[in-house]
């Protein structure tokens, strides 16, 4: 074991023209973030129409900004999952008719009776 402090390491000086500013810092006057731009992800039909209408949600994300997304997934997923969950609660087919269930008791017999 070594009580050796590790030397920081050396501040580099920023290159003019480079993209070296942290995400979200202002480069300087004039600058403006760049649009929303639609992704145009292409979305198949599912077959289902609640759970299509939840994954065309998804196209209105493309017109916010990155931070607005958030709020577009959590709703589509909510929705996702209460379809999914709809899917549970469901009741299933009925019964067919004449299914065993525990046998009757045989009808008493003449010669069961003792005296």
């Amino acid at each position: 074991m070594s009580d050796a402090v590790p030397e920081p390491e050396p501040q580099r000086e920023p290159v003019a023209g480079a993209e070296a500013a942290e995400p979200g810092a202002d480069t300087g006057p004039g600058y403006e973030p760049a649009a929303p731009a639609p992704l145009d992800v292409p979305r198949d039909p599912t077959g289902n129409t609640e759970v299509d209408a939840r994954l065309a949600r998804l196209a209105d994300a493309d017109h916010l900004a990155t931070d607005g997304h958030v709020e577009v997934y959590e709703d589509v997923h909510r929705g996702l999952r209460d379809a999914l969950t709809a899917l549970d609660a469901r009741p299933g087919p009925p019964e067919p008719p004449g299914r065993p269930g525990p046998p009757a008791p045989p009808p008493p017999s003449p010669y069961d009776r003792r005296s």
